[in-house]
């Protein structure tokens, strides 16, 4: 417990740092912690025994960084849309003309691809949101809901949690757990849109705040799942053991690619 304690508040003061500069520097340790997390993900699939093609979406990836980095929103998003059905085709042409073709090795190539670089690069587009006060502001939101809700989720269901959320994925999750979890996703919420307040930011409305802070805890329970759905189908505990307490870099962004990208589309519409 100690060092999960000791890792955590290291994480937090990096991502203070990475929250208040913004811009490139965010852009920088960001794009660094999906490549690990990526990585992660491909070993962790080729351990349990699956013949991957892992180079199409490494190569969506090194392109759409600096599209979502310096493109419009729309064209990010055509640029996306390329992006994906290029590496489908590659994958999918290359793993059927094998000499043994699986359908599963496919699904699993491509796996990584909507579940971690695809997400990632939501968070990259809300670099590009101005003025940079609402720009922390909405990448704190895609952080701390669903950090805060998981927080909140291991201790209480870890003392006090009974019932199984699904035990066939991940045995130790409660849906006390889960309320728990998704009752911290809320106050985390509303505390972002206190402190942007107290610093004069320009702030959206308060309910678009509520609202995030529901839907963005879900999300972000719903991406831990999927994570630890792949980690019982490979047979791991941890995609890594880079952070003590902690596992790997997947275990510390599963939930918030999810929660992000929920973010990243709603701070797009008109009424936000």
């Amino acid at each position: 417990m100690t060092s999960r304690i000791i890792t955590g508040a290291a994480l937090l003061l990096l991502l203070f740092l990475a929250l208040y500069f913004g811009g490139w520097v965010f852009s920088l340790l960001w794009t660094a912690c999906v490549c690990i997390a990526l990585y992660e993900v491909f070993n962790a699939l080729c351990t349990a025994g699956h013949n991957l093609v892992a180079w199409p979406t490494w190569t969506a990836l090194i392109i759409a960084i600096p599209g979502f980095l310096l493109l419009t929103d729309v064209a990010s998003l055509v640029l996306l849309v390329i992006l994906v059905s290029v590496t489908l085709f590659v994958v999918s042409s290359i793993v059927m003309f094998r000499e043994e073709p699986r359908l599963e090795d496919l699904t699993m190539s491509v796996l990584p691809l909507f579940t971690v670089a695809l997400p990632a690069m939501s968070l990259l587009g809300m670099t590009r949101i101005e003025p940079i006060g609402l720009q922390r502001v909405l990448l704190s939101l895609a952080f701390f809901i669903p950090v805060t809700g998981d927080s909140l989720a291991f201790f209480v269901g870890s003392k006090h949690g009974k019932t199984k959320l699904n035990e066939a994925i991940s045995p130790r999750k409660t849906l006390e757990g889960s309320a728990a979890g998704l009752l911290g996703s809320l106050l985390a919420a509303v505390l972002v849109y206190l402190v942007g307040l107290s610093f004069q930011v320009r702030m959206p409305h308060f309910l678009n705040f509520l609202i995030l802070g529901v839907v963005g805890g879900i999300a972000g329970q719903i991406g831990d799942l999927l994570a630890s759905f792949v980690k019982r189908h490979c047979g791991i505990k941890d995609y890594s053991h880079i952070f003590p307490g902690h596992g790997g870099m997947m275990d510390r962004l599963d939930s918030v690619l999810f929660s992000g990208t929920l973010i990243y589309l709603y701070q797009a519409l008109p009424w936000m």
